[in-house]
């Protein structure tokens, strides 16, 4: 059997769609929203009117009642111009609505995904903590019932979606007790934005992704009903890392598209651009370094594509998921440099597409999973370490 992977014909329109919107409405804007270190709230509404938030839940949630392969397509669309775009929608879904499709109880979805798929609402998760990075059992954020309601301590770091006027609840890893093998019972616990104790912070000030919101939280008794515990107790942990392996193909996507953003750019730039007098793209040193973008480009594609069939497939996917995650990041970090080295000084100018992508792209080898953690995954589905 020979494998297809052209899009069927209403993927492609999806595509089409996104490609549109990415072109017309986020690049005109988006420039300014970076620079001024501003969430571009209007534009998020306005990809939630087109249905993107909801693209991989059902229709009876709210939904548009795709499957999660959509939504990797509609972020490497989106990311191609711009990233800060593509992570707010990648954050939103992957790590907003997702713990609570998957995993919460009807009530749950009923009540907070219609309105996160609408993108009415933005959700976040917040696992990470200071001095924990991708270390997500040393959380020290505590959470003890008392009374029927959780009772919330500690705080968290880095949390995308935390903090805009769309965000309306952050589902919370948290201690809640001791295994009986002596280690640490996790929970995840929704708290809705606006419970008292519940402390947001400043935006950090990044090096990139300037456009979206990311931010520390603090929870000081902070009580939520007993009810908002997400799936089982003691399984908060568990759930978030198969959240995780979703999450890597969709952060592949989102690289692959800024890898063919970068191509885009220097495509365009090398045919504008005349040097000696004649267009640069006539150098053989700038037909190279394209070509080998558009490699990088192509190949990380391939690999995302397959993490997502065999997710799809229902077939294990996370040695395949943690491989898209390792090479498309990686690939998108080079051709970023590459696309800046075509268009010289213009390259260094935020002005310039390929210097916010220069700046979004390293984030992508450390988000969701550092390239390390990722070449360790792979080493141990091997049986490597194990």
């Amino acid at each position: 059997m020979v494998l297809d992977y052209r899009l069927d014909t209403e993927t492609e329109a999806l595509r089409t769609m996104v490609r549109e919107f990415a072109n017309e409405v986020v690049r005109p804007q988006i420039g300014a929203f970076y620079e001024a270190d501003e969430f571009p709230t209007a534009i998020v509404r306005q990809m939630g009117e087109l249905g993107l938030f909801g693209l991989p839940i059902p229709e009876e949630y709210g939904g548009s009642g795709g499957d999660y392969f959509t939504l990797c397509v509609a972020l490497e669309e989106l990311a191609r111009v711009d990233s800060s775009i593509a992570i707010t929608l990648e954050a939103g879904v992957s790590l907003g609505a997702m713990p609570i499709f998957r995993f919460g109880t009807p009530a749950q979805k009923k009540e907070w995904l219609p309105r996160l798929c609408a993108g009415e609402a933005l959700g976040a998760f917040g696992l990470t903590e200071a001095g924990g990075g991708s270390d997500a059992g040393s959380t020290r954020t505590t959470a003890r019932l008392e009374d029927g309601q959780w009772v919330v301590n500690g705080s968290k770091a880095f949390i995308t979606n935390s903090g805009t006027d769309l965000t309306e609840l952050v589902t919370v890893t948290a201690v809640t007790g001791t295994r009986p093998d002596g280690g640490k019972e996790i929970s995840a616990i929704i708290v809705p934005s606006g419970t008292p104790g519940f402390v947001v912070g400043q935006r950090y000030s990044k090096v990139g992704w300037n456009a979206s919101d990311t931010r520390e939280l603090s929870f000081t008794d902070v009580r939520v009903p007993a009810e908002n515990l997400v799936g089982d107790r003691g399984r908060g942990y568990a759930q978030f890392l198969s959240i995780l392996d979703e999450g890597r193909i969709a952060i592949a996507a989102l690289a692959v598209g800024l890898a063919q953003g970068c191509v885009d750019e220097s495509v365009k730039y090398a045919a504008e651009r005349e040097a000696f007098g004649s267009p640069i793209g006539r150098n053989q040193a700038i037909q190279f370094m394209i070509a080998d973008m558009e490699v990088r480009a192509s190949t990380a594609r391939l690999a995302y594509y397959r993490a997502a069939e065999r997710m799809l497939r229902g077939e294990p996917f996370k040695r395949e998921a943690a491989i898209a995650k390792l090479y498309s990041s990686e690939m998108a970090m080079e051709n970023a440099r590459y696309a800046t080295q075509v268009h010289g000084g213009y390259g260094f100018m935020n002005e310039f597409p390929v210097a916010r992508f220069y700046r979004d792209a390293k984030i992508l080898e450390i988000g969701e999973g550092t390239s390390e953690v990722q070449r360790m995954l792979i080493a141990r589905s091997l049986g490597v370490g194990a």
